[in-house]
């Protein structure tokens, strides 16, 4: 995409976000990001992408409120003029054994994980022309899931490919893509690469290490650019062989 272009990056205070937020500014694109609690994470974002010359918005919304996930977009547009690309990077995750998940846990995850990213993918939709990129954050766990505990978070991300697949079709006569990147275990400070569970994690994966947020924001960089003008409807794993 050349300047003047727009992406929208939910979830884009930190980790996997942040990167993909700053890989895009470094590509030429001005970016809005979400955040709901991170405002000085969210700001420093900011600061970092206008450094590199582009403009920035930092916008609160919790994609999990429905009428805040379509106030993402709409602010995106009155702040920075339009929106070319949407990164549906926001997620949560509720981990534990199946018979200790209450309601309110699914309520949250499919709230945030799947009704958000819908909701937010449909108000940018009818934002964009043709051209348009929706990129969708998965999970490796929707490809391989190795243990017990992950049934509502695997459930939650693995919507996702049906929503792909639809949008594609959905979309693609208007000359707008939608894909889906599974990150594998990467190194943040939600998941850091020195935590107590990362060795165990590591050797789930081929390469026997950790991701980093800027591996996988490279991919979702391709994916949002115009070199990706024919690829739509697809799933991509940087996940280091987790599911191989």
């Amino acid at each position: 995409m050349s300047n003047g272009t727009v992406a929208l990056v939910t979830g884009g205070s930190r980790g996997i976000g942040a990167a993909t937020a700053l890989r895009l500014a470094e590509d030429g694109l001005d970016v809005a990001l979400t955040y709901v609690d991170g405002a000085e994470a969210a700001a420093g974002v900011a600061g970092r992408i206008e450094a590199l010359g582009r403009r920035a918005l930092a916008v609160r919304a919790d994609v999990g409120d429905p009428a805040q996930a379509v106030a993402a977009v709409e602010e995106t547009v009155r702040g920075l003029g339009r929106i070319d690309a949407l990164v549906n990077n926001a997620g949560v995750g509720v981990l534990g054994p199946l018979d200790g998940l209450a309601l309110a846990d699914v309520d949250r995850v499919l709230a945030v994980n799947v009704r958000g990213v819908f909701l937010t993918a449909q108000a940018a939709a009818a934002r964009m022309g043709s051209g348009g990129r929706i990129v969708t954050i998965g999970s490796c766990m929707v490809q391989r899931v190795p243990g017990p505990g992950g049934t509502l978070y695997a459930m939650s991300k693995a919507a996702l490919t049906g929503l792909t697949k639809a949008l594609a079709r959905e979309l693609g006569g208007r000359g707008i893509t939608a894909n889906l990147v599974h990150p594998g275990p990467v190194d943040t400070d939600l998941n850091p690469a020195d935590g107590p569970h990362a060795a165990s994690q590591s050797a789930l994966t081929a390469l026997g290490r950790f991701g980093t947020a800027r591996e996988v924001a490279a991919l979702v960089s391709f994916l949002a650019g115009p070199d990706a003008a024919y690829v739509t409807g697809a799933e991509f794993a940087v996940d280091g062989g987790h599911a191989a």
